[in-house]
């Protein structure tokens, strides 16, 4: 939150210190670190300092929201027991999501992913940072731009944690009600995204995938 007491006089803009001359060879080196980055679902038991992960929760928590409410909520799990518990619970989702729920489209697109039900990772990873979105509710104002600002933080935290070294994954059952009473939150957080964290295990692998061209994702006017 803003610590100026007088919202009506404005804090000068910080200083980016980035000379102009050296702009885009930032850019560039910035690009080629996020295009190095990969979806991991094979993990080592390498554990993740605990200030690797706060520094790169600082970073997400520093996105912009709507109205700066900043309606996020990261609840980090480490504890070995919790952590089988959550995959328990979302495989059994996600055995219904692949034997009912999913269209067959859908399934298709997910084939050359390789993925099913079974989500190891979310025991295997030494890290599982599960993300909420906060509504309105007792305790809070009302937000603006939930998902849009969420995803915003999102994006920050696996920039900060690959920047770190670390290897993530999006994980999103659904549905995520079991999220609330599992990890004891309160109703008007609602799940948004499972990240599990760590070091990728020795052999581990990643599907031969390629991005779109700059030019089939950009329109230049």
């Amino acid at each position: 939150m803003s610590t100026n007491p007088d919202p009506a006089s404005p804090l000068p803009v910080p200083d980016y210190g980035v000379p102009a001359d050296q702009a885009l060879s930032r850019a560039r080196d910035f690009a080629r670190a996020m295009t190095r980055r990969r979806s991991v679902r094979e993990f080592s038991d390498r554990p993740v300092p605990d200030g690797v992960l706060a520094e790169a929760l600082r970073a997400a928590a520093s996105a912009p929201s709507g109205a700066n409410v900043q309606p996020w909520r990261f609840v980090v799990v480490t504890d070995p027991g919790l952590k089988r518990r959550l995959r328990a619970a979302a495989e059994a989702e996600e055995r219904v999501f692949y034997e009912r729920r999913a269209p067959e489209e859908w399934l298709a697109a997910l084939a050359p992913l390789g993925t099913d039900a079974s989500k190891p990772f979310l025991e295997t990873a030494p890290a599982v940072i599960v993300v909420f979105e906060v509504h309105r509710g007792p305790r809070t104002p009302r937000p603006y731009y939930v998902k849009e600002s969420v995803g915003i933080a999102v994006g920050f935290l696996l920039a900060a944690l690959h920047h770190a070294g670390l290897a993530t994954l999006t994980h999103t059952p659904s549905p995520m009600r079991f999220l609330n009473e599992l990890l004891d939150r309160p109703a008007e957080e609602r799940g948004y995204l499972i990240i599990p964290v760590g070091y990728p295990a020795d052999g581990a692998g990643v599907p031969d995938l390629a991005r779109k061209p700059l030019s089939e994702v950009v329109v230049w006017r």
